[in-house]
């Protein structure tokens, strides 16, 4: 049994209208060949010349980015394929002519000759309806390339951090390493001075070797790190060069409530399924008016050999709506319009179920960051000078040394993980929770 039509809400109904006429228009001004956006894509990626300079700052890579991530160039043609469908679904059906003949062979003669021409007349305002569902399919596919872009450039700033923080560990490897070579050379005058034994320089070579390990491992993470970078940027053969910024710079802390407001706000996840509510909606209306036949309309023109006489023809013909009336595709569109109804409701749970887990990192790395900043760190870096200056003294044994060491370098690693996951976070929440800048996105 055919289920009971519902016509499309006045205000929908305008709106789908008003889709329509602006992504029809916008269809029409689609590229003839959609190459021309790879082509402007790639003389883009004439940027990527600055990757040989140091000192890049984080607006440059964001530029390569832009210009050299694939996935960009995935979501502008998808978004061109949506305008040509979007162009298609508008446009009348073609006009058929044709040849006709009749009654030949009657008397001996030719019968009739002639030509016809006709129409396929489309009712109850179908095109616009189809134009209606493309333009917003059109929209969401402009909404999908916005949060793709976000993706990117998201990825590209969490990376940008991590490359900054591993120049700091390497830096700060370095340190280490100096400050066991003095520990070396002071182990070294303390035992000629037969003040120290033996034990305690071969325990400083131990850990200024080992030091050098933990150099070797941190120049090894930065490679990595910057490879990653690369990567994202599309430029996987870029040479590791210095990075202009500054770790310290947090920011304003960011609140549970503004950031809340901000992301069901702006989210482009959440637009594109709004958008595909409305487009769930149109379906509806346009499979309803699907019911109503279109019109088929021939008139022709014929020479009548037997009677030498011209004549017109003229024929109009429509299918009954007795067994198909377009139920199935009816009852289809509406389930799938209350599919779509329920996936906004998802994305705005799952988008509020990340936003609580990445600003539980963010608050907890901030107060990290921030405790270490103001007490830990200086009280780390004191007890080591006061340490190195009373072991050079022998006012202390080097196990003494060794944990005023390793104190002050798990202290500062920790530091640098916080300035690193606080970032990440902001990154995060600032960037309504969007990441995957060189993941497959779905079609």
């Amino acid at each position: 049994m055919e289920t009971p039509s519902a016509p499309l809400p006045a205000a929908s109904a305008a709106k789908s209208m008003e889709y329509w006429e602006a992504k029809s228009q916008e269809a029409s001004d689609f590229p003839d060949d959609a190459s021309e956006v790879w082509v402007a894509h790639r003389q883009g990626s004439a940027i990527a010349s600055v990757a040989g300079e140091p000192g890049l700052t984080l607006v440059e890579l964001e530029k390569i980015a832009l210009a050299n991530n694939p996935t960009l160039v995935q979501a502008v043609m998808r978004v061109q394929a949506a305008r040509g469908k979007c162009a298609q679904a508008g446009l009348y059906p073609n006009p058929v002519v044709g040849y006709v003949g009749d009654e030949m062979g009657a008397g001996g003669t030719l019968g009739q000759q002639g030509a016809f021409v006709g129409q396929e007349i489309v009712t109850a305002g179908k095109l616009r309806l189809r134009g209606a569902v493309a333009g917003h399919e059109v929209v969401q596919a402009e909404h999908a390339q916005q949060a793709q872009c976000a993706r990117v450039l998201n990825d590209v700033r969490s990376a940008w951090y991590e490359v900054l923080v591993a120049q700091r560990i390497v830096a700060l490897s370095q340190e280490l390493v100096h400050i066991g070579e003095q520990a070396v050379a002071a182990a070294g005058d303390l035992a000629a001075a037969r003040e120290v034994s033996r034990v305690d320089l071969l325990q400083a070579r131990i850990e200024a070797d080992s030091t050098e390990l933990r150099l070797s491992d941190a120049r090894n993470q930065y490679q990595a790190s910057w490879r990653r970078l690369a990567a994202l940027l599309g430029v996987p053969d870029m040479k590791p060069a210095g990075l202009a910024g500054s770790l310290e710079g947090v920011g304003p802390e960011l609140t549970w409530e503004q950031s809340l407001q901000r992301l069901l706000a702006e989210s482009p996840e959440l637009a594109e399924a709004r958008a595909g509510v409305e487009r769930a909606r149109c379906a509806v209306a346009q499979q309803c008016a699907e019911r109503v036949p279109n019109i088929d309309v021939r008139t022709g023109v014929r020479y009548h050999h037997e009677v030498e006489d011209t004549v017109a023809t003229v024929e109009v013909g429509l299918p009954l709506p007795i067994f198909n009336r377009n139920q199935g595709n009816i009852y289809r569109a509406r389930s799938q319009q209350g599919a779509a109804e329920q996936e906004v409701r998802r994305v705005e749970l799952a988008l509020r179920q990340r936003l609580a887990a990445a600003f539980q990192r963010y608050t907890t790395a901030r107060e990290d960051v921030r405790r270490y900043a103001a007490q830990i760190l200086p009280n780390a870096k004191t007890s080591l000078e006061l340490v190195q200056a009373g072991y050079r003294k022998g006012e202390y044994d080097y196990l003494t040394l060794l944990l005023a060491q390793r104190t002050f370098f798990q202290v500062n690693l920790a530091y640098l993980e916080g300035l690193k996951q606080t970032h990440s976070g902001t990154v995060a929440i600032e960037g309504l929770l969007l990441s995957g800048g060189l993941e497959r996105s779905s079609e």
